[in-house]
């Protein structure tokens, strides 16, 4: 399974730090993934919300598409011109998250990266979440909104605020490769899963 972490100034740190060691860490008990850090466009160097610099690995595929596309969050709550709001008002990484999702890849969303997925106009009349910042927003969209950890629609993911990004990978995980694996996964990260997976017969895993 390949899948790519879309990166771009002012998104926040943990929502694509964490799903992408949550990725590395399932492939090195044995799923067979790839995971990689990408931008829109040629990047050297990219900074997120709280100062953090990442060296991109490459650019989002057309031509190799991934199987899933990870959109984090961030700034969207405070309007930030760097961050997903940002990135919506220019509109051309949603148009890129609406190309791959056309093409067949799985949107799956961290935080408020579910605005992106709202501006590609992928959640309109399906169920999905995202921060509680941005929820009734997203309800205003035309979403109908769900109050779960983690959304599975099929090919659209989405998930609560930051943190949710690790049950998000963790559900891919599980959803790709079994709960054997995810299980390793989560012992390794010494992390225990949390809340409710809606669209999944409701799985629920620790505290909600």
């Amino acid at each position: 399974m390949k899948v790519q972490i879309v990166l771009f100034d002012g998104f926040d740190e943990l929502d694509a730090i964490a799903p992408f060691e949550v990725l590395k860490t399932a492939a090195e008990v044995g799923a067979d993934v790839r995971v990689e850090l990408v931008t829109l466009d040629v990047a050297s160097e990219v900074v997120a919300a709280h100062g953090l610099r990442v060296r991109p690995e490459g650019r989002l595929d057309y031509d190799d598409r991934p199987d899933v596309l990870v959109v984090p969050g961030g700034g969207w709550n405070s309007r930030a011109s760097k961050g997903t709001w940002g990135e919506a008002e220019r509109g051309e990484l949603p148009e890129a998250i609406a190309r791959l999702h056309k093409s067949g890849t799985t949107v799956a969303t961290v935080c408020t990266g579910g605005m992106l997925a709202q501006a590609a106009g992928l959640t309109t009349g399906r169920p999905a979440t995202t921060h509680h910042g941005a929820v009734e927003e997203l309800r205003a969209s035309g979403t109908e909104v769900v109050d779960a950890r983690v959304v599975d629609d099929g090919d659209l993911i989405t998930a609560g605020g930051v943190t949710a990004g690790l049950d998000l990978a963790l559900w891919l995980v599980e959803r790709h490769f079994g709960v054997d694996v995810t299980l390793s996964v989560q012992r390794h990260m010494e992390y225990e899963r949390r809340g409710t997976v809606a669209g999944a017969e409701g799985r629920s895993f620790g505290v909600s």
